[in-house]
């Protein structure tokens, strides 16, 4: 995937599709910025902003980039725990977890 794909393809998922099923999935978050920034923080391991500058689907590598798009791929299909991946990143964060 050409980097012009994969910015492609991480704006369609954060912003339509993963947003479009946060309701049917009961996913504690559905605006985009909330997806990219766990997505994100767990393609990295850490908050994203500790090293990657913004905006972030500019600066962060190829292989950080399709990273989370794999990880927001294999969440729409049900292969990963949304919620568990949302719990990680406000953690790294130092906030305050949902109940």
């Amino acid at each position: 995937m050409t980097r012009e794909e994969l910015e492609a393809r991480w704006f369609s998922l954060t912003r339509e599709e993963l947003p479009g099923m946060a309701r049917e999935q009961g996913w504690p978050v559905h605006l985009d910025h909330c997806f990219q920034r766990i997505l994100l923080d767990n393609a990295v391991g850490m908050a994203w902003r500790d090293v990657i500058r913004p905006p972030a689907y500019r600066n962060a590598s190829d292989e950080q980039l399709a990273k989370a798009v794999a990880l927001g791929e294999a969440a729409a299909k049900g292969e990963e725990d949304l919620a568990a991946l949302n719990r990680r990143s406000l953690v790294w964060r130092g906030k305050s977890l949902p109940r």
